[in-house]
């Protein structure tokens, strides 16, 4: 059996802000690795009317355990 894990990274609206976001997701997904998570995907959802994303939707997977149950 699969956990899923959903973090949300946001994005601003500058190119520095960009920059933060990309060096941010960058870190968090090397730290779940170390936890024993698989990054599945990285999107970016735009909803609510906006043409523009204003975070970036990563997934992550790990097997479950009996011992995590």
């Amino acid at each position: 059996m699969l956990e899923y894990q959903f973090v949300e990274v946001p994005i601003g609206k500058s190119k520095k802000s960009l920059q933060k976001a990309e060096a941010s997701y960058r870190e968090i997904i090397r730290s779940k690795a170390g936890e024993g998570w698989r990054l599945v995907q990285i999107f970016t959802p735009v909803g609510d009317g906006l043409l523009v994303p204003d975070h970036y939707e990563i997934i992550f997977e790990k097997n479950v355990t009996a011992d995590s149950i």
